[in-house]
């Protein structure tokens, strides 16, 4: 959002998008025919193209064609779970989201409007967006805020987790990152499950040798021992309510299931650092784990050493192709914070990928920003923590059996 502010002022910004429009889906025959048709709904062309051309100006990372294809096919399963579910928004209902979602940029929504359209994008694109976002939210809060409930113990174990206690904790864990192409989710939740059964750490070894697309799992998904407050506050909690061999429940990240097995658990004596930010460095390459991409990806990994070196990577080419931003632990998307908790600054990633597989994440830590002495959050702020986490966590799951159950096809 703060990228998309600083190019909404310049003139490049219309010559990147009408250049954009050119080789993109604007000349497009028939714009308005159906293009993908999800249960008994259809999106068209002129959709696609709108939602691609508000990525772009967003610059959301990875393909915006692509991104805008997986968002839209969402966007219909929530509002059609919505319906079902007999939830109905009014417009005024939607005209607040609107006004909320602009005033993260400092604008009114009339103002953030105008921005758009000088863009491109019209006002139906923005407003399906939000109303989108609007009714899953909504249907999440009503349909799982009555099983989620959090303790006082839960507070103090998620305290601990952020390095809050007078020792530290450190654990060894096995991983297990197992790639969900499209077709293929409900077969991939329903190995996961029986993997989450397991018990033994040879047992689970032998599964992520077998299906873990992750480096580690030529080592049986083992990696080495690291500080507890390494990993994204979001997975801490889950962490540290297994026992050793037990194994996390699925947990879903964009084109994949991950799956974590506790081997073992030591308290320390020194506090373990916590971090207000994490810098990283994102640099996407088409072709996912291709091996053309990951050639690709080691050229980049051989002629950088900092995260700076990227940029003369990057030059020449589409701005969306590299991220580079600095972020509280608990803002990072939780799949790039699982790749970062590994890393050392400098050290790189290529396990992730964007765009249902097809562009890869070349992922860098820049570094670590420890927090000062006495901040933290508030026990409140803990609860409603835990809370949108476990909410977040049933709607994962919610929209990925959506998406095994519904009947998508590509008209084009």
């Amino acid at each position: 959002m703060r990228k998309f502010l600083a190019a909404i002022t310049l003139p490049a910004l219309m010559a990147a998008v009408l250049a954009w429009s050119a080789h993109g889906p604007a000349h497009a025959q028939n714009l308005f025919a159906p293009a993908i048709r999800v249960n008994d709904q259809v999106i068209t062309g002129f959709e696609l193209q709108q939602r691609a051309r508000m990525l772009t100006l967003f610059r959301a990372p990875g393909n915006p064609q692509q991104l805008a294809r997986e968002q839209l096919i969402e966007d219909r399963l929530k509002l059609d779970a919505a319906e079902t579910a007999g939830l109905v928004l009014e417009d005024a209902d939607v005209q607040v989201g609107m006004e909320e979602f602009a005033s993260r940029a400092g604008m009114t929504a009339e103002q953030f409007l105008r921005a758009l359209e000088g863009a491109g994008v019209a006002e139906q694109t923005y407003r399906d967006f939000v109303k989108a976002g609007i009714a899953w939210r909504e249907l999440v809060s009503a349909r799982f805020t009555p099983r989620v409930s959090v303790n006082e113990t839960d507070v103090d174990r998620a305290r601990v987790a952020l390095g809050g206690g007078s020792g530290g904790v450190r654990v060894l864990l096995s991983e297990l990152i197992m790639p969900a192409p499209a077709g293929q989710e409900q077969a991939v939740q329903d190995r996961a499950a029986r993997i989450a059964e397991l018990s033994t750490i040879p047992a689970f070894a032998a599964e992520a040798r077998r299906y873990s697309a992750a480096p580690s799992a030529a080592r049986g998904g083992q990696l080495d021992w690291m500080p507890i407050t390494n990993l994204p506050p979001q997975l801490r909690p889950i962490i540290l309510g297994l026992g050793p061999g037990e194994v996390s429940e699925p947990l879903p990240i964009p084109g994949a299931v991950a799956l974590f097995q506790l081997r073992d658990i030591e308290e320390t004596d020194a506090p373990d650092p916590e971090y207000s930010t994490i810098e990283y460095a994102a640099y996407y390459i088409s072709g996912g784990h291709s091996q053309k991409a990951l050639a690709r990806a080691q050229q980049v990994k051989d002629n950088t050493d900092v995260c700076d070196d990227l940029y003369g990577i990057a030059k020449g080419e589409p701005p969306e192709v590299l991220e580079r931003g600095s972020r509280a632990p608990e803002e990072i998307p939780q799949d790039i914070a699982i790749e970062l908790a590994k890393l050392d600054p400098g050290e790189v990633s290529t396990t992730l990928t964007r765009s249902n597989g097809q562009t890869l994440v070349f992922l860098m830590l820049c570094g670590r920003t420890p927090k000062l002495e006495g901040e933290g959050p508030s026990n409140e702020q803990l609860g409603m923590m835990i809370r949108n986490q476990r909410l977040d966590s049933f709607a994962n799951g919610y929209l990925e059996q959506l998406r095994a159950e519904a009947r998508i096809v590509d008209l084009e």
